[in-house]
């Protein structure tokens, strides 16, 4: 009997393997807690320094024009001003994510609703492909033939806004292909076959129902596109001219975030003002991180309350 009772008190092998599947997976769970927060407080405290130690207002670093961190204006101020870089940043994210939008919703819609399993297939692999080219290599061949053709065509150097915007928009093509491809394969079946039942045509049936069903997908897909392409660093660098003033039109020189962080970081000394003034401008990269983060979840969270409203409906 008291043997009986013994195994009947010990643990299985299988709740043991349960225990100890739960313990790793907390663990790794913490670490990977652990090294965000340290990333968040790292880049924060020293992004933070330039305003509370060196005495830099806010609205000078955001609002100024002029960067040049080793130098004193006319009024013995820094100049530090990061609009330029800010602008530039925007304007490359923006302009890029409007020019592969289309591109994106139009692929992932002939994969889905036209082209048969081979056809899908060999998109895919396409796209995969693209998203496996490394960084460097965009960039060499912006600087091989994107900036010389609109250095031929608009004249100039052929650096700036508009050669980052067409070598960003190569990069982050399939990165909002790939997603929309998911977003609309989840829109159920049903929905299809009701609208064709109903008499609509196939463009009807893509256009008011499925387009609209996965547009939070949609939206959530370009978000990411968009984050990668604001941080996005080295193709940038070697296409934009990396001169950090207020850019004139799209063919004039200018200098994102990432591009003045890449090569203003290793020609400064840790602890001086340049390099604060330079972890201010990853702050800023690391807010925008954020903030795409939170959009993508307020977006798919009200995407989900409609499809729960509609099923239930």
């Amino acid at each position: 009997m008291n043997n009986i009772k013994k195994e009947l008190n010990m643990a299985s092998k299988e709740t043991r393997q349960d225990s100890i599947g739960r313990f790793i997976s907390y663990f790794c769970i913490t670490i990977i807690g652990v090294l965000v927060i340290s990333i968040i407080y790292f880049i924060t405290s020293r992004g933070l320094t330039m305003f509370f130690a060196n005495h830099v207002k806010l609205s000078d670093f955001l609002l100024k024009t002029t960067w040049n961190p080793g130098t004193l204006d006319s009024h013995g101020k820094p100049e530090v001003g990061a609009l330029p870089m800010i602008v530039t940043s925007f304007s490359v994210t923006i302009l890029s994510a409007i020019l592969a939008t289309p591109f994106a919703i139009a692929v992932a819609l002939f994969m889905t609703e036209y082209a048969d399993k081979r056809g899908a297939k060999l998109l895919q692999s396409v796209i995969e492909l693209l998203v496996g080219i490394p960084s460097v290599i965009y960039g060499y061949i912006g600087l091989s033939v994107v900036v010389p053709m609109i250095r031929h065509i608009y004249g100039g150097t052929g650096f700036g806004i508009l050669a980052g915007t067409i070598v960003l928009f190569v990069m982050i093509l399939p990165t909002i292909t790939s997603l929309t491809v998911d977003s609309l394969r989840a829109v159920p079946q049903h929905y299809r076959q009701v609208s064709l039942s109903l008499g609509a045509t196939k463009w009807q049936t893509i256009y008011k129902v499925i387009l609209r069903v996965g547009t939070p997908g949609i939206l959530t897909a370009i978000i990411f596109g968009m984050a990668r392409a604001f941080g996005e660093a080295l193709a940038v660098q070697m296409v934009i001219g990396n001169a950090a003033i207020m850019p004139k039109n799209l063919v004039s020189v200018a200098s994102t975030l990432t591009s003045q962080l890449t090569t203003g970081i290793g020609n400064t000394v840790l602890g001086t003002f340049a390099n604060n003034a330079l972890w201010s401008l990853a702050l800023v990269l690391l807010i925008m991180s954020l903030l795409f983060n939170t959009l993508v979840r307020i977006v798919g969270n009200k995407g989900a309350v409609k499809n729960e409203r509609k099923n239930k409906q």
